[in-house]
């Protein structure tokens, strides 16, 4: 079954490269009494991810965070070397969470996997976006197709917000 809006987040665990090291963040700590936004993508430095989906949330990170969001976070199924290493390459490093939902195990119990094994990447996240308010999806916007990242960018979550 998909998440849908209204739904409760599952517990989960991630992992996030900090300019500390590595840290534990759990949904709870995430989520519980704020308004988050939360985007997926298939995965760290392929193309859309990197030149469409992220750049927008990071260009309106501001704007995004004027309008009373806490924080903004991607997720993406990779391990946090990968993702600590986008968020270094992207200049997100400390302005968003970059969170590795290493074995997928958020992303399956989301109901928003997608096997693109096809394509040589295995069992990835949907390419979504979602605003979250105290743990409970209040949006959600799933592409259609993982090589897009329109219903799912900034400029469509700033209409939600």
């Amino acid at each position: 079954m998909t998440i849908a809006i209204g739904d409760k987040l599952p517990t989960a665990k991630f992992k996030e490269k900090t300019a500390d090291g590595p840290v534990e963040i759990t949904t709870e700590q995430l989520f519980d009494g704020k308004k988050v936004v939360l985007f997926a993508v298939p995965g760290a430095f392929t193309p859309t991810c990197t030149l469409n989906h992220l750049p927008g949330y990071l260009e309106n990170r501001d704007t995004i965070l004027s309008k009373g969001v806490d924080d903004i976070a991607v997720l993406s199924v990779n391990d946090w070397h990968v993702m600590g290493a986008w968020a270094t390459q992207t200049g997100g490093l400390g302005k968003i969470h970059f969170l590795a939902d290493w074995d997928g195990a958020f992303t399956k119990a989301l109901g928003l996997d997608a096997d693109l094994s096809a394509g040589g990447l295995g069992v990835r996240s949907k390419r979504y976006s979602m605003l979250v308010e105290n743990g409970v999806v209040k949006s959600l916007n799933v592409e259609e197709s993982p090589g897009q990242a329109t219903v799912s960018g900034a400029a469509a979550m700033l209409e939600q917000i």
